[in-house]
């Protein structure tokens, strides 16, 4: 955690030091070679090169540009909450990360049952398929393999590619690449000196870029082609629910209480403070690093936080929760904060999905 931490202030120009500017720039020459390879891997898939594969079913891809926490998950539930509610059977498609069978293909849901656990699939693999009744997930490094699988096990009518702009070797209908609305590019370097996976020129592979975490009617940053559409997008905490289970609740009603907030996600900040906007008092906060596993270690310093404060309840995100589950007996009062993406500007988001769905049409 604490390198994590170090390193995060290193590339946003945090720290100043002799010693730091050094190391930005030895970190700076290995970007430079970093970007080279992966423009040539994308001239490799554009020109043939490297073969591009394709499923017998439309995909839709959502991923980034950058590292960190850009709102995938929620933009990939809120996809699938409209392809479903247009009759449509949905699969994701997804790595795993963090999971001991990460890199290994396995059905995570079936749509009714979860048969993989946190600790088993990631977290993230299993936030989707428990929070959307009758989404499908399937996990493998090679996604085209994974949906191989699921076409022959499940049945699907479309693919949801999670995390996949870099994932160039599924070949999709539809590529959306989310942007963050302040900082689309970070610092402006590509790993390992900077937070870009690709450099910049990437964005021109994407049919449809989403600002996300936009203040609305400030319209977008001008730095994309205009070939490519784009609309703006906000996250909203809406209300919680419990930790074992139960009907959704306003915020309002934590008045009084003493919370403490705790996530282990890219961006524990924006979480906090997206509380604190939602009228909820904290009385402290803990930031583990993004995909943190929930050990003896983790327990133990909520504990211990939960005394000195003597705080009467926890809240969390989604993504942490589904990997709580196991203490929910005893860690008392925990709440889970729900979080939903809204689409300022819809019309591109739906012109194009309507155009991949008329494809599909004709192929049939």
């Amino acid at each position: 955690m604490k390198y994590h931490h170090y390193y995060k202030q290193l590339l946003s120009g945090e720290r100043r030091r002799i010693t730091d500017r050094l190391l930005i720039g030895c970190l700076t020459g290995c970007s430079i070679i970093y970007s080279f390879v992966m423009r040539l891997r994308a001239a490799a898939y554009a020109n043939g090169l490297l073969r591009v594969k394709r499923l017998a079913v439309p995909v839709i891809s959502v991923g980034n540009i950058t590292m960190g926490g850009t709102g995938k998950t929620p933009t990939v539930l809120m996809l699938a909450r409209e392809l479903m509610s247009r009759g449509k059977r949905v699969a994701v498609l997804t790595r795993g990360y963090g999971g001991s069978l990460e890199g290994e293909i396995h059905i995570v849901s079936d749509g009714k049952s979860l048969l993989l656990s946190p600790a088993e699939a990631g977290d993230e693999p299993c936030l989707l398929a428990s929070t959307l009744p009758g989404l499908m997930v399937v996990m493998g490094s090679d996604r085209y393999l994974a949906g191989s699988l699921a076409l022959k096990e499940l049945s699907p009518d479309c693919f949801i590619l999670d995390d996949g702009f870099q994932h160039q070797r599924l070949g999709r209908d539809l590529d959306i690449l989310l942007l963050d609305w302040k900082a689309p590019f970070g610092n402006g370097r590509t790993l390992p000196a900077g937070f870009l996976r690709e450099p910049v020129s990437a964005v021109k592979r994407a049919q449809l870029a989403i600002f996300t975490r936009a203040v609305a009617g400030r319209g977008r940053p001008d730095v994309l082609p205009r070939s490519i559409p784009a609309c703006t997008s906000s996250h909203a905490l809406t209300g919680y629910v419990n930790l074992a289970g139960g009907d959704s609740n306003p915020f309002s009603q934590l008045a009084g209480r003493r919370i403490i907030a705790f996530c282990g996600i890219a961006d524990p900040a924006a979480f906090f403070d997206g509380l604190e906007a939602c009228g909820v008092k904290l009385i402290s906060t803990l930031a583990l690093p993004d995909h943190s596993e929930y050990g003896k270690e983790e327990m133990e310093a909520l504990g211990s936080l939960k005394r000195q404060y003597k705080a009467d309840c926890f809240i969390t995100t989604a993504k942490d929760a589904v990997k709580l589950l196991p203490y929910k007996a005893i860690m008392g009062d925990c709440y889970v904060a729900q979080l939903e993406i809204a689409l300022h500007d819809p019309e591109a988001f739906y012109d194009l999905l309507n155009k991949v769905f008329n494809q599909e049409e004709l192929w049939r």
